[in-house]
């Protein structure tokens, strides 16, 4: 880490105030070159800890930039991840609302619920199967609090200032038909979902686009935060991927994820 424990708090209040301001702030990467994966992971870890300190609890984790195209485009070798907080599900169906955000995009992905804890560094698919509850539907709700691309010098983010901004997050909707995974007779590698935007189809992905299976982006996140002493925890929802690329939202549109078999999950941002 090149960032000092008083740049990481700093860092942490400024992704606050652009969130309840709905300003987004400046990228994090031209005020500090220096900053490494590292460091981004620690300024994310820290804005965590002022959401619990102000009242929020962790009900899961999201796995993000799962797929080889999107891992070369920012110069990474693995997935990405971050935190889900109490105050960001929402049911299927919910109306949104769309001034909680400041730059919505919505993907598609498969959402696991553990029923019993889950920890590295040996962490395996078979240990992840094993360890959940059911599977369902989800839509993972994407928002930036720093700004995507620099007003003044044209320059898009990095993938430390997504890694950050909490690798993106900000809410989820769950829905669809819940399944075990020992209850689906086909692969789950080939569930599919077709993404709708006020009625016309914006992206269509099979869930073999993440790591070629959902449930490995599961187990890499065990062993990812072995290495902070963190479980993934019982009761615990964790977000597998995406495999569609991000949906521009706005104000006035109805998201539709249609996972065939496994039903639908949608919502409306009001």
């Amino acid at each position: 880490m090149s960032l000092d424990a008083d740049t990481l708090v700093r860092a942490a209040e400024r992704l606050e105030q652009a969130e309840r301001t709905r300003v987004p702030c400046r990228q994090f990467s031209l005020d500090h070159p220096e900053m490494t994966i590292e460091d981004a992971y620690a300024i994310q870890h820290a804005w965590m800890r002022l959401k619990v300190d102000n009242g929020r609890f962790i009900k899961g984790h999201k796995i993000g930039l799962t797929s080889k195209a999107m891992q070369r485009a920012v110069g990474i070798s693995e997935p990405d991840y971050g935190t889900l907080l109490d105050d960001m599900f929402y049911r299927d169906g919910a109306v949104i609302p769309a001034d909680r955000f400041l730059q919505l995009k919505i993907e598609a992905e498969l959402a696991f619920v553990l029923r019993k804890p889950l920890s590295g560094p040996d962490c395996t698919l078979f240990d992840v199967l094993d360890a959940t509850a059911y599977v369902t539907p989800a839509l993972e709700i994407l928002d930036a609090r720093i700004q995507r691309v620099d007003p003044e010098t044209q320059r898009t983010r990095k993938v430390v200032d997504t890694i950050s901004d909490n690798a993106a997050n900000a809410a989820l909707v769950l829905g669809g038909r819940p399944f075990r995974p020992d209850a689906v007779d086909a692969d789950m590698r080939r569930i599919g979902a077709i993404v709708s935007r006020n009625g016309e189809v914006e992206e269509t992905g099979l869930a073999a686009g993440v790591l070629n299976h959902p449930g490995y982006g599961v187990a890499w996140l065990a062993n990812r935060l072995h290495r902070f002493g963190v479980t993934l925890e019982a009761g615990e929802v964790v977000l597998a991927g995406s495999f569609i690329r991000p949906v521009d939202v706005a104000r006035g549109d109805t998201v539709v994820a249609d996972y065939g078999e496994f039903g639908t999950v949608s919502c409306y941002f009001g």
